[in-house]
């Protein structure tokens, strides 16, 4: 019996028998059974899932009161089918992708929370492993679902004209409103460790990777006692790379593609400190890898030399004798900003605005009291790993809270523009995909109105 099979005999011994069984058990000693909802191709709904639904809107904080049970259901019905159809296409997401997207996310909440005792306490979880294995489920499907809807509207493109029309088809009294925007540019000096610290880093990777190489050390057990990378320390420094995604900066990638399994680099060196890197396991274009960060510390001496340097170039822009973005090309040691003047890209959106209301606190609190073109005092940045720098700011543009302007806000509106293309290519394909794939949906549910045509005739 093939499974597609089985699980729809599953269903209807749920769908018809569960009510007879509830019946049976008496008035006094009804027993909840957990039904089917619904059934998408191979996957199953149970009605469990949509109370789990419900635990995850409130953890983070979403008001529940108005959000009906038919819309949960038929959100989760449009993921199931996402990833029912990704499957069919062959579209692939590693279990250890997975895993570390999974451990990322209970590290978060570890962090939120203060520790993992309370992170099983506030979602009701027997143990870690329940927990773990619950949020594995539900991100499995949660990224094939993400990776059939880029397929779909991955060759979909927007022309200008196109662009034009979507435009002049907006009502007047419908444009869209947006918010008071700022353009930032940065120019940053980070401190220069000494020779001797710098020394002193690499004989210490040095030594955990003789350990590990020579007494059998544990490489985990190294990153989580001593890296510095806020972001893998607590799952023994492992990161996978794919080669179709380059996630990491290049020389970390240089030295792990170059590494057979079980190899550990020499110390190596990048803009965020000195790593040595081992490969776990290479599966095709996934590379499964651990390493240690180091960032050697700075003394006060160069701090202060680092804000002396920028208090100069400060000095030097407001005398007149160098512009702002000038000073950023020639100083600054921010390579992401310096080519383009010191002139900060929102990553949420690709362009040079940040929406006021949208801003990082931090950097928020930074620009809140500058006008436009004052340019802030040298303000100390530290990452998370520990790495510390001097920047300076300005403010370069002011944009008011205004009624979409065509030219003004073309790059904002191409966007919308492309959004809804991208929208109504995804729900052809929906329609599509019900009418061609095995859909129930349990009689309690049928008179739900949903978005879709989830009830075949």
């Amino acid at each position: 019996m093939n499974k597609k099979r089985l699980i729809h005999i599953v269903f209807f011994a749920f769908l018809f028998c569960g009510p007879y069984l509830m019946g049976q058990a008496g008035a006094n000693q009804r027993i909840k059974i957990d039904g089917v909802a619904a059934v998408i191709g191979d996957y199953v709904i149970l009605e469990s899932d949509i109370d789990k639904a419900y635990v995850d809107l409130q953890s983070q904080g979403i008001p529940i009161k108005n959000i009906e049970r038919c819309s949960l259901l038929g959100k989760l019905m449009e993921d199931k089918l996402y990833a029912h159809h990704a499957e069919q296409d062959s579209l692939q997401v590693s279990d250890a992708e997975v895993n570390d997207y999974v451990g990322r996310t209970i590290d978060y909440f570890v962090q939120e929370l203060g520790s993992m005792e309370k992170v099983l306490e506030f979602y009701k979880k027997p143990n870690e492993q329940a927990f773990r294995d619950e949020l594995f489920d539900i991100n499995k499907v949660q990224q094939l679902s993400q990776k059939m809807q880029a397929k779909i509207v991955e060759e979909i493109e927007i022309t200008p004209d196109e662009v034009r029309q979507f435009f002049d088809n907006i009502p007047a009294d419908e444009l869209p409103v947006f918010g008071a925007e700022l353009e930032i540019a940065q120019i940053v000096i980070e401190p220069i460790p000494t020779s001797e610290e710098e020394d002193r880093i690499v004989r210490q990777l040095e030594s955990m990777r003789n350990d590990v190489l020579e007494n059998g050390s544990s490489f985990s057990s190294k990153a989580i006692l001593y890296s510095q990378d806020p972001g893998s320390r607590s799952r023994g420094g492992r990161y996978t790379l794919d080669r179709k995604r380059p996630m990491m900066v290049k020389e970390f990638r240089d030295q792990a593609y170059r590494l057979r399994e079980g190899e550990i680099s020499q110390p190596f060196k990048t803009d965020f400190g000195w790593h040595i890197v081992t490969v776990d396991k290479v599966r095709g274009q996934l590379l499964d890898v651990r390493h240690v960060l180091l960032v050697p510390d700075v003394t006060n001496v160069e701090l202060a030399k680092a804000k002396s340097e920028l208090e100069l170039i400060r000095k030097r822009i407001q005398d007149g004798e160098i512009s702002f973005d000038q000073a950023a090309i020639e100083f600054s040691d921010d390579k992401d900003t310096r080519s383009n003047g010191g002139v900060l890209i929102n990553p949420a959106t690709g362009d040079t605005r940040f929406e006021l209301t949208k801003l990082d606190p931090t950097l928020y609190n930074q620009i809140l009291k500058l006008e436009e073109d004052q340019i802030s005092i040298p303000l100390l940045d530290e990452e998370r790993s520990g790495k510390r720098k001097y920047k300076i700011i300005k403010v370069t543009n002011r944009f008011d809270q205004h009624v979409a302007d065509y030219a003004q806000d073309y790059v904002k509106i191409k966007d919308l523009a492309l959004k809804e293309k991208q929208l109504d290519a995804i729900q052809k394909w929906m329609a599509e995909k019900i009418t061609d794939t095995y859909v129930s949906v349990n009689r309690v549910h049928k008179a739900c109105d949903f978005a879709n045509k989830w009830i075949k005739e």
